[in-house]
């Protein structure tokens, strides 16, 4: 096997790594509960899914101070990370992608808007954290996704080339945040349909990692060639 210098593979973590919307959007629920707001998977997919907490905050409890705003994320983050410590599954064929990867020497970063504590519980539960030569937490940087800095800081960890490195999203910020980053993007069909992932940018969108042409799409991108049968 042959591999271009350069090539790297990006993952998101909610919705990409694990199927977690759906919890997600439950602590959402009764969080924002107190002050009048209710989500349907729609709406969360439109409104919350991949954006950052102080941008969610500043959007839904606009009335509170930004300290009060966040206090109230937190608390939802809290309780998101009670409800998924015991339902952390990982999308069909995640594993052997990064088995795949690994045999190749192909880097691998994580990048997310999600809190550093919610990014490590997910990533530990999962049993990949060490897998990943670095991890990028958007509310750490000056901008989050839909911002390309959080993929362009994950490319810098990795030394690696958009032109020749693989992102992987399940939503409309984090599509944005990769293709601005100039990665090709692959949707990850757990919360948003074919025509949204494709709207928002996604070169190509799948239900899973065990899709029988995203290897062969991501061979091609990252230039790795068959150089002998073995």
């Amino acid at each position: 096997m042959k591999l271009k210098p350069g090539a790297a593979l990006l993952f998101d973590i909610d919705g990409t790594l694990a199927d977690t919307d759906p919890i997600h959007l439950q602590a959402f629920n009764t969080a924002f509960a107190p002050y009048g707001h209710s989500f349907d998977k729609a709406r969360f997919s439109c409104e919350l899914q991949g954006l950052a907490n102080v941008a969610i905050a500043a959007r839904f409890v606009p009335h509170l101070s930004p300290e009060a705003g966040m206090q109230v994320l937190e608390e939802k983050e809290k309780l998101f990370r009670e409800l998924v410590a015991e339902a952390i599954h990982p999308v069909p064929g995640l594993f052997e992608l990064m088995d795949f990867a690994d045999r190749h020497g192909v880097p691998m970063a994580a990048v997310t808007n999600a809190p550093r504590a919610n990014a490590e519980l997910l990533l530990d539960g999962l049993g990949v954290r060490g897998r990943f030569q670095a991890i990028v937490i958007g509310a750490e940087l000056p901008y989050g996704k839909p911002h390309p800095l959080p993929y362009l800081e994950g490319l810098r960890l990795l030394g690696a080339d958009a032109a020749h490195s693989v992102a992987f999203e399940d939503s409309r910020t984090g599509i944005a945040s990769a293709a601005a980053a100039g990665i090709a993007t692959v949707g990850i069909r757990t919360s948003l349909v074919h025509e949204d992932l494709e709207a928002a940018g996604a070169v190509i969108s799948v239900d899973g990692y065990d899709d029988p042409g995203l290897q062969a799409f991501i061979a091609e991108r990252i230039a790795l060639r068959e150089t002998s049968s073995g």
